[in-house]
């Protein structure tokens, strides 16, 4: 199953450097069956695509969790990787699934990162997320400047490189 994980730039510096890596919470997004009853029309690489969606708003958080850290980029990451032991979880939301365990660097398809011009409004959404997601429409207005911004592909013998540059 392919699967969307959240991340930052020190969660990919840690995967480089360790050859794995536990995604927190074992969570990931990925085109469930609950995803695609969810909508009407759609083929796999557009649903596919919602939940990569998903997992870039959840990297939001994680940035907004490491903002003390000022070596932390506000750059948000999703890593898509392919894996077996993914568990949906509609009760959480229609594309979630928990991971049993780390993923390893060789189940890594591809890695997903914003540009450096989009630092500073990951940075404003990464600190307005939660308000978003409880309807402030300023709030809701700065996370869609954030998410205006498309993420670069990177294959995953590029990320050492990607690494090196940042």
């Amino acid at each position: 199953m392919r699967v969307y994980l959240p991340g930052t730039i020190g969660m990919l510096r840690r995967l480089v450097a360790d050859g794995r890596l536990q995604p927190p919470g074992g969570t990931g997004f990925a085109l469930t069956p609950a995803l695609r009853e969810s909508y009407l029309s759609g083929d796999t690489e557009e649903l596919e695509y919602v939940a990569l969606l998903d997992a870039a708003r959840a990297s939001l958080r994680l940035i907004g969790a490491a903002e003390d850290d000022a070596k932390e980029l506000p750059r948000r990451v999703v890593i898509s990787v392919d894996v077996d032991n993914a568990t949906p979880r509609p009760d959480l939301d229609a594309p979630v699934v928990k991971l049993s365990g780390p993923i390893s660097y060789e189940d890594v398809a591809a890695v997903h990162v914003d540009a450096e011009e989009a630092e500073e409004a990951v940075r404003a959404a990464a600190r307005v997320i939660d308000a978003a997601d409880l309807g402030d429409p300023h709030a809701e207005f700065v996370l869609g400047e954030a998410e205006d911004h498309e993420l670069a592909w990177y294959a995953p013998q590029e990320l050492p490189f990607l690494l090196d540059l940042l």
